[in-house]
């Protein structure tokens, strides 16, 4: 198609070329004809050889230029000379009523010209295309005047067509060269970009590469993962639809710095890092994010493929399970505690001391029912009950003590509330933080307080462990009292506040120690 538009595009120069030459070669000897016809006309020696042979015209009879002589003795050899000279095919000087006096065939003479002649008659000068004795031709006709300006004679001088042709053939040929040259060149030149252009798409052409962008287009909107593109300056060049819902990205953002999305710090500096990234895992607003990131391959800094995937329920549901554990753990350690009691009981039975058996196991089940009662009372919702009970246990176990505080309010689900698992979440890791920084300290305790009050929700843990480390935010992802990267559930904590338009703050608990506070508003209530 390429080679073809080409040709196309040479055949139309080449004819547009042709009929320019042509209609210039025509004028051209137009304007030679004309320029012959005229300088005939004005010279001197024509008009007395002229004059002589006009009957009235003062002479000597017999020689010639006498009255009554034949003006082409004198006219033809001249004609003849100027036409040899000036190139042109014919130079005829003939009298007003048209009879010839000069020709380029002597035999001619004397017969009549074949043409118009009116208009030189009338004292104009005109040309035509016309077909005489020597075939088509291009001539020019202008008057011969006296003196006085009378029309003495007509001179008419023209080129053949013929003449004309051969000319034009000459300027075809190269002109035909020129065209031959031009399209080889085109053909090279197509030839050149095409393997250029093929080597740039790996050999797909246009059919392939239209086909390969409705698939790219077809997979970029369809897959969940989202998929973000950077140039070598960290511009994004191409985001995808769930790029943008992850991200929580809105409007026009192509062209856009990374830096300029307004995204957490840790999130930012992993799409802006050289290096690729594997799995990463980062919090934004209210999703946990797994982060993949390579760089562009082909030398230079082209750019980064960045893809995203949306761990959130994930890692709810991974914390649910760590709780369903703890429960386990919890029931685990009440049935190996509950089987120690009853092989207690039983052996007191045998012994015969029915009534310190009894006893014992009116307070054993007095103990229990009283905690459960306690927590109930104080808390109202079921899923937090149970968390509790099963962190009671679970903290019983590693020898703390797990307390819900006097200044309780009892909460339950309805409008308004955060969901059961969001609260699961923030207490069970605040709980679940405030074990571990017990584990190995004697007499450790928790204090819990849930209420309900005008604001919203409170939750506040405390423990009398060793208390904050001084100059680090505690919820940032990866953070842990246990080493670097292992902490996700206060980065989780702080990140359901904030999708629940709330807040969490840490501090010093007032006997020493850690507490932690989170508010989360009701809906439609005060923040």
């Amino acid at each position: 198609m390429q080679v073809l538009l080409v040709a196309l595009v040479v055949a139309g120069c080449a004819v547009f070329a042709y009929a320019t030459a042509r209609d210039q070669a025509e004028d051209a000897a137009r304007r030679q004809a004309g320029a012959v016809a005229r300088a005939v006309a004005d010279s001197p020696s024509v008009r007395e050889a002229v004059r002589a042979g006009t009957p009235g015209t003062p002479g000597t009879p017999g020689e010639p230029g006498a009255p009554g002589a034949d003006p082409s003795a004198a006219l033809q050899p001249y004609a003849e000379r100027v036409r040899t000279d000036s190139g042109v095919d014919f130079v005829t000087i003939m009298a007003p009523d048209g009879r010839r006096w000069t020709h380029p065939d002597p035999r001619r003479i004397g017969e009549r010209f074949l043409g118009n002649t009116a208009p030189a008659l009338r004292g104009g000068t005109f040309s035509e295309t016309y077909t005489g004795t020597l075939g088509p031709s291009i001539r020019v006709v202008t008057p011969l005047r006296d003196a006085d300006g009378s029309v003495i004679g007509l001179v008419s001088a023209g080129i053949t067509v013929r003449a004309i042709s051969a000319r034009l053939a000459a300027q075809l040929t190269a002109l035909a060269w020129v065209a031959a040259g031009a399209l080889a060149l085109g053909a090279v030149g197509t030839y050149v970009v095409n393997a250029r252009l093929r080597r740039h798409t790996h050999g797909m052409d246009a059919a392939g590469l239209s086909r390969m962008y409705d698939y790219h287009q077809a997979a970029l909107h369809g897959v969940r993962e989202g998929l973000l593109m950077l140039d070598g300056h960290r511009r994004i060049t191409l985001i995808n639809d769930a790029g943008r819902e992850l991200l929580g990205l809105r409007g026009e953002v192509n062209g856009r710095g990374v830096a300029d999305l307004g995204l957490p710090a840790p999130l930012t500096g992993a799409l802006l890092a050289d290096r690729p990234r594997v799995d990463e895992v980062h919090l934004s607003a209210d999703r946990v994010l797994v982060v993949n990131s390579s760089p562009v391959a082909g030398g230079g800094r082209r750019g980064t493929v960045v893809t995203l995937r949306d761990h959130t329920e994930l890692q709810v549901l991974a914390g649910e399970l760590d709780h369903e554990r703890g429960f386990t753990q919890a029931l685990r350690s009440q049935a190996h505690e509950a089987a120690n009691r009853l092989h207690t009981v039983v052996s007191l039975i045998e012994l015969g001391r029915c009534e310190e058996a009894v006893e014992f196991a009116t307070a054993e089940l007095e103990l229990a029912q009283a905690l459960t009662d306690e927590v109930v009372a104080a808390v109202g919702e079921p899923v937090l009950v149970a968390l509790l009970l099963g962190k009671a246990a679970q903290a019983h176990e590693r020898g703390i003590e797990l307390v819900v505080t006097p200044e309780c309010g009892a909460i339950e689900a309805g409008p308004g509330v955060p969901p059961a698992r969001d609260l699961v979440t923030v207490l069970g890791n605040l709980v679940d933080n405030a074990l571990d920084a017990l584990t190995g300290v004697p007499g450790g305790r928790i204090t819990v307080t849930v209420r309900r009050d005008a604001a919203g929700l409170l939750l506040r843990v405390a423990d009398n462990g060793p208390g904050l480390p001084e100059g680090v935010d505690v919820f940032r992802r990866g953070w842990s009292g246990k080493g670097e990267g292992r902490g996700l559930g206060l980065a989780l904590v702080r990140q359901v506040a904030h999708r629940h338009g709330g807040s969490v703050e840490a501090g010093d608990a007032p006997g020493g120690g850690a507490a932690f506070t989170a508010r989360l508003p009701l809906a439609g209530g005060a923040a």
